[in-house]
């Protein structure tokens, strides 16, 4: 199995920071995986992005992953990519990436999760746990109860994939949610718009740890 981290930050288009700032200050407060999450750019302008973000990861050996295109696979130093199309076909990317690239995919459900694991997934973003405005989305929100019921599940069915939470989690989340038997937790939004961004990090990335179960 892959490793995978259990407290993954999330980078974002906002309007104070660039996607490269926010990456440094995420190295700087210790990140050890970042999901570049940049929808809005041009090949051009993502791999200008991408080169400078994985010289910084390297530099603090911190693993780089990006949000969809996978067309750029090879074109940067890239370990995996997070898939957020939930009906996307991970046989087929997982042929097309090759065994070694690390490959994630957004869920909602015991059913988008369980076809993910079994067609290849290496880890799984599960949610949204609430309202979030990073990702505006209308899929249901699954709350602590939500995750309750599909980690359970998942184990009497004997799938053994790591899921991490996501979507409108807040420090105070944190706790209840890994007490769940869930893997780990994927953050972007209360960590960019808090007043601290270190600390907001490093609290979230103590907690998260503390708190796991598995």
């Amino acid at each position: 199995m892959k490793y995978i981290e259990k407290f993954q930050y999330i980078t974002h288009d906002i309007p104070h920071l660039s996607h490269v700032e926010q990456v440094q200050l995420a190295c700087e407060a210790g990140a050890k995986w970042i999901q570049y999450r940049c929808l809005s750019k041009t090949d051009e302008a993502l791999l200008a992005d991408i080169n400078t973000i994985a010289e910084t990861c390297d530099d603090w050996g911190t693993t780089l992953i990006v949000t969809d295109h996978i067309h750029l696979n090879g074109k940067a130093d890239i370990q995996g990519f997070h898939i957020e199309d939930m009906d996307a076909d991970f046989t087929k990317l997982r042929e097309l990436v090759g065994p070694d690239i690390t490959l994630g995919g957004s869920a909602n459900t015991i059913e988008n999760l369980i076809r993910m694991a079994k067609e290849g997934a290496d880890y799984i973003g599960l949610g949204p746990f609430a309202l979030t405005e990073t990702k505006p989305n209308n899929y249901d929100r699954l709350g602590i109860t939500g995750y309750q019921n599909i980690i359970g599940a998942l184990k009497k069915q004997a799938v053994n994939i790591p899921v991490l939470a996501v979507g409108g989690i807040k420090i105070y989340d944190v706790e209840a949610l890994m007490q769940t038997g869930i893997y780990g937790v994927a953050v972007s939004g209360a960590i960019n718009f808090a007043d601290d961004f270190e600390e907001a990090y490093q609290d979230f990335y103590t907690i998260v740890k503390e708190s796991a179960v598995n």
